[in-house]
């Protein structure tokens, strides 16, 4: 399973590192997908995650109107990338404006994937889940 929550910077156009934790979840070691996720932020899975999740929604009639929009959101915005030696990557810039992303990442992990976030987005995100948490406590 993808866990931790990991900073990092780009170490050249687009490309950062992908956390040895992350690495040691891939099958073959070198190649992962990339694609939209919700809330602005990057999904990263292994091929074969990325497979099932695919078999999952494919499982969904396209005569569905909401399942055919998450095909087009979900495909339309993956694409294969493959590691070096150092376990570097490249985001696509498509993915990298999809996110609002600069110069700094957080990559955490989600258990079947991992997600890139911007990081101010990400701490917004944090906060508000803890607030939300902690108002469900006093209720």
């Amino acid at each position: 399973m993808f866990l931790g929550e990991y900073q990092t910077k780009f170490s050249g156009q687009g490309r950062i590192v992908l956390p040895k934790k992350f690495r040691k979840e891939l099958i073959n070691g070198k190649e992962i997908v990339l694609s939209r996720g919700f809330d602005g932020c990057i999904w990263g899975y292994s091929v074969t995650g990325f497979t099932k999740e695919a078999e999952r929604q494919l499982a969904i009639s396209p005569t569905e109107e909401g399942a055919r929009h998450l095909r087009r959101y979900l495909f339309s915005g993956a694409e294969e990338t493959i590691l070096d030696e150092q376990g570097r990557f490249i985001i696509p810039k498509q993915l990298i404006d999809y996110a609002n992303i600069t110069d700094e990442v957080v990559l955490i992990g989600t258990g079947d994937h991992f997600e890139i976030w911007n990081p101010k987005k990400w701490n917004e995100l944090i906060n508000k889940i803890l607030k939300k948490g902690k108002q469900d406590d006093n209720n």
